[in-house]
């Protein structure tokens, strides 16, 4: 070939070197997009086979599947609104058929109906609930079923079984005209403190992972042009707008045994926007 020819493309595998996920079964939720398809991707770098929820978008989701197994990994995805009781109990169950058992659940399906306060419907308030809140309580609940009826396998886990919980910022932070997305995050918070100090015996570890901005679809306004991303810096002191892998690296972390002993916190990956930077002169 001369130096003149273009190089074939070449699929690049996953590393199998230190693997902190291998041998592990993980289901991740609203995993087709944005940071939940990052967090996906990179649980299957890691070694874990990964449920790949979603509940539009099957071109998508197939699309993902091939891209984990072209590299050597594996994945299912099952379709499933996690807001529904019996949907999410169908898609547990054909979770652990295919793989047999869950260790590792990635609550992170979301959503936002934004809206001023008095103008919001009811509609929107209970579909941000009840993807956002709801849609977390159902999930969790059936993997600490599963964690608890498993128990610890020393081979693959220190712990019974990992949940991780997609919060926000706005878990503290409000959020004037979107009242419904800030109390499913403040929810998403005390929810998971209170699975955390009940399960806590059983070795099932819960914890939170809060984004601030993150460049994904969903927030595309506040980043799509120079103007927009220029006064979105001024609420982020690092001056850099989140990748969804830099989300999707503290998940894995989170879900490894090298945080055996992280339990019930919030972790904000947010380049300092919980600093509250409008006082950083002194208010």
């Amino acid at each position: 070939m001369s130096n003149s020819e273009p190089l074939p493309d070449v699929v690049m595998p996953f590393c199998p070197v230190r693997q902190m996920l291998r041998g592990q079964k993980a289901l991740v939720t609203g995993a087709v997009s944005g940071i939940g398809r990052a967090v996906a991707i990179h649980m299957a770098q890691e070694g874990a086979s990964v449920v790949i929820n979603y509940a539009s978008n099957d071109a998508g989701a197939r699309d993902l599947v091939e891209e984990i197994e072209a590299k050597g990994g594996a994945a299912i995805a099952v379709k499933a609104d996690v807001s529904d009781e019996e949907q999410v109990q169908a898609m547990f169950r054909r979770a652990i058929a295919e793989f047999g058992t869950i260790d590792i659940l990635v609550n992170n399906a979301g959503l936002q109906k934004d809206s001023p306060f008095e103008e919001m419907t009811l509609s929107q308030w209970n579909t941000v609930l009840g993807v956002n809140l709801t849609g977390q309580f159902l999930c969790a609940r059936e993997a600490v079923r599963e964690f608890k009826r498993r128990g610890v396998v020393p081979a693959v886990s220190c712990a019974a079984g990992k949940i991780i919980s997609m919060s926000s910022v706005h878990e503290v932070i409000p959020w004037a005209g979107h009242v419904n997305y800030a109390a499913s995050k403040g929810g998403v918070m005390l929810m998971t403190k209170s699975i955390a100090q009940e399960v806590a015996p059983y070795r099932i570890r819960i914890n939170s992972v809060c984004p601030g901005a993150i460049r994904t679809p969903i927030n595309r306004d506040a980043w799509g042009t120079q103007e927009a991303y220029a006064e979105l810096m001024k609420l982020v002191p690092y001056k850099r707008i989140g990748e969804p892998e830099d989300v999707a690296r503290a998940v894995v972390w989170l879900a490894s045994d090298d945080a055996d002993y992280v339990h019930g916190v919030s972790l904000f990956v947010d380049g300092g926007m919980t600093l509250y930077p409008g006082f950083e002169t002194g208010g």
